[in-house]
């Protein structure tokens, strides 16, 4: 049996809310109603869908629900939604607070509750775990679509940033 070990996972998560952060601090505030296309969120959607799903998805894990295949699940999901202050800070500051909150509250849970099987969305059994890295994939997935309208804007991300400065340093 292979084990993903739930701190890399968490730790992993962190490097990606912090970098989803960076992106929306780095993207010009009056222009978070930007979208490329009519058909597509907007900067700030996409932020705060972040957040929603993160924090609604992780609350549903923590209270125990099993099943994340019901009609009400959208529904459930609200119960675990917190509010943003306004704009771009009170959204990056929301989002500050959810990885630290979520993630101390995961950390805190027996090794037992992640290999418990639950029913995603789709109807899959997956186990807790699974869960939680699912929460991390679908982050990584809008954190990219920020990373397009940043560079729309003619903005490098933090990744591209961080990256290009390690040759300099050497």
């Amino acid at each position: 049996m292979v084990m993903v070990r739930l701190e890399l996972v968490l730790d992993s998560w962190k490097v990606v809310r912090g970098d989803t952060i960076n992106a929306i601090d780095d993207f010009p505030a009056a222009e978070f109603d930007y979208r490329p296309t009519p058909d597509v969120m907007t900067f700030g959607e996409i932020a705060r869908h972040i957040l929603d799903a993160s924090d609604g998805l992780t609350g549903l894990l923590l209270a125990g629900d099993e099943n994340f295949a019901t009609p009400d699940f959208r529904e459930k999901l609200k119960k675990h939604m917190r509010s943003a202050g306004a704009g771009a800070p009170g959204l990056a500051a929301a989002l500050r607070e959810s990885i630290d909150q979520r993630t101390a509250e995961l950390a805190a849970r027996p090794s037992d509750f992640f290999s418990h099987m639950i029913t995603r969305m789709d109807g899959q059994r997956i186990t807790r775990l699974e869960m939680l890295q699912f929460v991390k994939e679908h982050e990584l997935t809008h954190r990219a679509q920020l990373f397009l309208y940043l560079r729309m804007k003619g903005i490098v991300p933090a990744t591209t940033r961080r990256r290009m400065a390690k040759p300099a340093a050497r």
